[in-house]
């Protein structure tokens, strides 16, 4: 990347004097900072794509019966020259079929003369993992020498103000930018929730989801995430996951396909001054032990409610978020952690185990219409060795495990994620196939009886086919 951050901050601020009463004219200074935007926009455009999705929901304002085909639109970035893509998850989730519009280089769009240039290529993209969590999905394209962008080497070096840039497809505008500072560098939703975000007042609208927040030197600092709005569109308070937090679950996911992330049994809360009079502590400030969890690995390391903990292998921590964090990184691992117990300093060794398994992972093995089961509203996978590092231990070896409903988070369908179907009215499930053809059958509306296994315990769901 030509263009430096320290050049284009420095002519940044040179044009903030060009109409300062008495300044001399600089038009040199503020056409140079124009062409330093044009330069890095033309650099970073090409790593920036527009993801097309699509799949089988619930019609709005519908009966539930009522399925048809949804599209949706989205934004990427590419962050491997060998065709792989950072998104968000509410992007491609629930979706069967996922095409990603690649913009040509400026080098070859010298032929042509018209404004317009031509939007680039459409090609088939698949789904490596997904991490609900984050919200965040990494994509694979079978292309290889495209440009990318690398992530900048730590988010937490962003400062507030500082400028950055918005890319991505709003309202499916495919190749837009805008502009705008970092409002705050750590922002959270809810306290004490483990992820945080990069506020921006850089314009982010419906369509930049997935895309990269970028830096003055075109780093990749974050990806856009969500917008807070009281009409739908852009007002300024704009949030991005840190590249810090991406990099890492990007590296995880292209490694095994999924995030592991560490538990030791503690329920942490961020230490209040209020809470610390209440409870008579002599600190106002840092992390305290809410809860142990019976048979853990903190409570086999003698840890108890009202600990307060001062720091993990040597780091302090200060507040319930920077615990978690820290701890979900360490999977496998021991951590020594310093405690206050009744003004007294102790330090314990705790094993960090990786967390339950997780039913929502399944959703990145869809791979197209074959996983859509309309009759019962849902996306399916056969259960077999892919899909079961993702369950606790089944009954049986085969049947068919519940990836999704149609309807998305709010649909009423009775079966859940991470159920796993045995036997449709005394038929035997055996797989994909099976289910197909034994709900292929039924009229819509006729009673529909499944065995299915739900967190552990066989049970009997009864619906009627759509």
């Amino acid at each position: 990347m030509t263009v430096k951050r320290t050049r284009l901050g420095s002519l940044l601020l040179a044009a903030c004097f060009l109409f300062a009463p008495g300044a001399p004219a600089q038009e040199q200074s503020l056409r140079s900072l124009s062409e330093s935007i044009e330069t890095l926009v033309r650099q970073v455009s090409p790593a920036v794509v527009q993801i097309m999705t699509q799949g089988i929901g619930q019609a709005p304002d519908a009966e539930p019966s009522q399925i048809r085909t949804q599209r949706g639109t989205g934004s990427g970035v590419i962050v491997d020259p060998e065709g792989y893509i950072v998104t968000n998850s509410h992007v491609v989730r629930n979706a069967t079929r996922i095409k990603v519009l690649i913009t040509e280089r400026p080098e070859q769009l010298i032929e042509f003369q018209s404004v317009l240039k031509p939007p680039g290529r459409i090609v088939d993209a698949r789904v490596v993992g997904q991490d609900r969590e984050t919200d965040i999905a990494v994509l694979k394209v079978e292309v290889t020498g495209l440009p990318s962008l690398h992530f900048i080497s730590d988010s937490e070096a962003l400062r507030q103000g500082e400028l950055v840039f918005a890319a991505g497809s709003p309202y499916g505008l495919q190749n837009s930018v805008s502009m705008g500072v970092v409002s705050s560098v750590a922002r959270q939703v809810r306290p004490d929730d483990p992820m945080i975000y990069i506020q921006t007042d850089a314009p982010i609208n419906p369509g930049n989801s997935g895309g990269p927040l970028l830096n003055c030197g075109g780093e990749v600092v974050g990806i856009n995430t969500f917008i807070v709005s009281q009409s739908g569109g852009s007002q300024g308070v704009g949030f991005a996951a840190p590249a810090n937090i991406v990099r890492s679950v990007y590296e995880q996911i292209r490694k095994s396909g999924r995030v592991r992330r560490g538990q030791v049994g503690l329920v942490m809360q961020t230490l209040t001054p209020d809470l610390a009079q209440a409870l008579q502590l002599s600190r106002t400030s840092g992390a305290i032990i809410a809860d142990v969890a019976p048979g853990g690995p903190a409570q086999a390391a003698g840890l108890e409610v009202k600990d307060i903990v001062l720091t993990l292998n040597g780091k302090p921590i200060e507040n319930a978020r920077q615990f978690g964090v820290n701890i979900y990184r360490r999977a496998g691992e021991e951590v020594t952690l310093e405690i206050l117990r009744g003004g007294e300093k102790q330090m314990r060794t705790v094993a960090v185990l990786e967390r339950p398994k997780d039913p929502d992972r399944i959703l990145s093995l869809i791979q197209g219409d074959e996983n859509t089961v309309r009759p019962l509203g849902i996306l399916a996978v056969n259960l077999d060795e892919k899909v079961t590092p993702f369950l606790p231990n089944l009954r049986k070896l085969s049947g068919v495990v519940v990836a999704g409903t149609l309807g998305g988070e709010d649909s009423q369908n009775p079966l859940e994620p991470g159920d796993v179907i045995y036997e449709v009215n005394n038929q035997p499930i055996r797989g994909l196939k099976d289910l197909h053809a034994t709900v292929g059958v039924r009229k819509p509306g006729q009673p529909l009886a499944l065995q299915v296994e739900r967190q552990g315990q066989l049970q009997f769901v009864v619906m009627e086919a759509e």
